[in-house]
């Protein structure tokens, strides 16, 4: 017998290759949404941002409850006199010492360093190979940082005002024209200010954005917008004119507590919001526009330059000169600082007629109105009688009111010292019975008396109508 040898079984074939997606080889890129969660993700697991969102949370509360229970209270600050007299004047002192301060380093942390942390990692190259679209990465890292600094204002709002109501009371708040707002009414233009103040914050937020862009590994982009935001303050100090002052973003972190007269002081408030909008607008649209122009292929290339720097400082700059041009030529702009006797005599007889009212409630005196007391107010400014202008604390105010079936007028004096924004403190010079200081007795317990020094504010556009 012959073996005959079997034959080996035939090679399996190989399985068929997937099938192509649908459109082409090439994988989908990733979703803004998916990009967005992310790098919110990579910034509250920072320590840092997450002790700044835990200091706004809890800070200010701690700051409005323990001031107002101070016998001394910062009456350097607007709104700081009437702490012991209700919640919500806690709320605006915060606000006050944010756009000051808090607000431009909280920008500079987050939006300063949102771009340049990559540079310092040599992060690019692999966050690009995930996303696959540099637009995408600079809409994600702009709305996350975007929802950090809301998270974190939110938090000053919120806990400022609970610290306030909690501490003192939702009493009725002083206005800066002397009269009372009601609870329901402070709340709202609380919120409204903190609301208006977002403007300046996302302008010095995008120039945080420029700044991490351009600069990359250099910390001057960190600290661009508390510089930008310094620089801001210092020249408000300053006696510009009204058209210059108007045209710089940080000037809605003042014009907020034009909401606090009546009639509202809009104008000003509404230039200033709209200014911020702007910048905020442009500054994030260099920042996008040079982001797509950076060489990630080259681990040298970090954004930085002489000429990247000036493309981004440049239209800034026209933007600033351009806004002046369009202030200056408006009617409602005057050409020197705005601060005139006509408005500075306004605003003192109209914020003393309604404290005057204030007073004689809380002496249980017989109540006279606005109208019937015809109040007026005659200032000098050193030795110039007539058509006195500009800042100083050299300004001195006779007021003077008629009270019903009283022959005789009567008269108060005091010295004024104003900014070169327009705020004003009104300091008692007699007589002692009127405007000196002495103690009288509110719902919330004893209180200076409402006319010995309070705070006032000039209109620096020529006013629409009269308070």
């Amino acid at each position: 017998m012959s073996a005959t040898l079997a034959e080996p079984p035939a090679p399996a074939e190989p399985p068929a290759p997937p099938a192509p997606p649908a459109g082409g080889s090439r994988p989908a890129r990733v979703p803004v949404a998916r990009g967005y969660r992310f790098e919110l993700v990579k910034l509250v697991s920072q320590w840092r941002i997450r002790l700044l969102v835990l200091a706004c949370w809890i800070a200010p509360a701690l700051f409005v409850a323990a001031v107002s229970r101070q016998s001394t209270l910062p009456t350097d600050t607007l709104f700081g006199r009437w702490m012991h007299a209700t919640g919500w004047a806690g709320p605006l002192v915060t606000l006050g010492f944010a756009g000051s301060w808090a607000l431009p380093l909280l920008t500079s942390v987050v939006a300063g360093d949102v771009f340049a942390a990559e540079d310092r990692l040599g992060t690019w190259r692999h966050l690009l190979v995930a996303v696959r679209s540099p637009r995408r990465i600079f809409a994600a890292k702009a709305l996350a940082g975007l929802t950090v600094i809301l998270l974190l204002v939110t938090g000053l709002v919120c806990s400022s005002a609970a610290g306030g109501v909690l501490a003192v009371g939702d009493e009725p708040l002083v206005g800066l024209d002397g009269h009372l707002l009601t609870p329901g009414d402070a709340a709202g233009k609380v919120l409204l200010a903190w609301a208006c103040a977002l403007a300046p914050t996302l302008a010095l937020a995008a120039v945080g954005l420029l700044g991490s862009v351009v600069l990359g590994r250099s910390p001057m982009g960190l600290l661009l917008p508390a510089l930008l935001a310094l620089t801001l303050q210092l020249a408000q100090m300053l006696p510009l004119p009204v058209a210059v002052r108007l045209a710089l973003p940080g000037y809605a972190f003042i014009a907020w507590n034009g909401l606090f007269t009546g009639p509202p002081q809009l104008a000003p408030l509404l230039i200033g919001v709209a200014v911020s909008l702007v910048w905020a607008v442009t500054a994030t649209a260099l920042a996008y526009a040079l982001f797509l122009r950076r060489d990630f292929t080259n681990p040298a290339d970090d954004g930085s330059g002489r000429r990247a720097l000036a493309v981004a400082l440049l239209p800034l700059a026209a933007l600033t000169a351009a806004t002046v041009a369009v202030l200056g030529l408006t009617a409602a702009a005057p050409t020197g600082s705005g601060i005139e006797q006509d408005k500075v005599q306004r605003s003192l007889a109209t914020e003393f007629a309604h404290l005057y009212r204030m007073q004689t409630r809380q002496l249980n005196r017989p109540d006279a109105t606005e109208a019937r007391l015809k109040t007026s107010a005659a200032c000098t400014k050193g030795d110039v009688p007539a058509g006195a202008h500009g800042p100083g604390n050299d300004w001195r105010c006779v007021v003077t009111w008629h009270l019903p079936g009283v022959a005789a007028t009567g008269t108060a004096v005091y010295q004024l010292d104003i900014t070169a924004d327009g705020r004003f403190v009104a300091d008692g010079d007699g007589p002692k019975e009127v405007n000196g200081y002495f103690l009288v007795r509110t719902p919330t317990g004893d209180a200076p008396n409402p006319l010995w020094q309070f705070d006032g504010n000039v209109e620096l556009l020529h006013a629409t109508s009269k308070g």
